[in-house]
């Protein structure tokens, strides 16, 4: 009999806990440089995030917007960076649900980098990109609007 209630309460436990669900992780949210406000949503089965703010978002050497001159692709070297996607493919990771995995894009550099995101609570979101084994870590803060 010890042994079934004790079981029945490990059970109960567990269905008021309920299921564990992804974070949200949408939303608009300030680099931890302050320099760029990008927007995480869906897109397709996946979330993304793009560039919709630029502290300054025009070249100071021509008057021109800021172009993605660094991509590996020539045909995108023109195009503005202020709308393009940064944050590729994220997905809740297996392991975790809390954590989202994808890929980042650098405009500083053209490269892409293999990624994190968590949302440690609703106003901050962690973010990696890792190069093989060395990562990098930034906070970046949930928009207010």
């Amino acid at each position: 009999m010890r042994r079934f209630v004790a079981v029945a309460v490990a059970s109960l436990g567990l269905a008021l806990a309920g299921p564990s669900h992804a974070a949200d992780i949408s939303g608009v949210w300030l680099t931890n440089t302050g320099d760029a406000h990008i927007r995480i949503a869906k897109c397709g089965g996946n979330m993304c995030g793009t560039i919709v703010w630029l502290k300054d978002p025009k070249d100071p050497a021509t008057g021109r917007p800021l172009a993605d001159s660094k991509n590996p692709d020539p045909a995108r070297r023109a195009r503005p960076l202020l709308g393009i996607q940064i944050a590729l493919g994220f997905h809740a990771s297996p392991q975790n649900p809390e954590k989202f995995i994808g890929h980042f894009y650098n405009a500083e550099d053209g490269n892409t980098y293999t990624g994190s995101m968590t949302a440690p609570n609703a106003d901050a979101l962690n973010v990696e990109g890792c190069l093989a084994v060395f990562c990098q870590t930034q906070v970046w803060t949930r928009v207010k609007r």
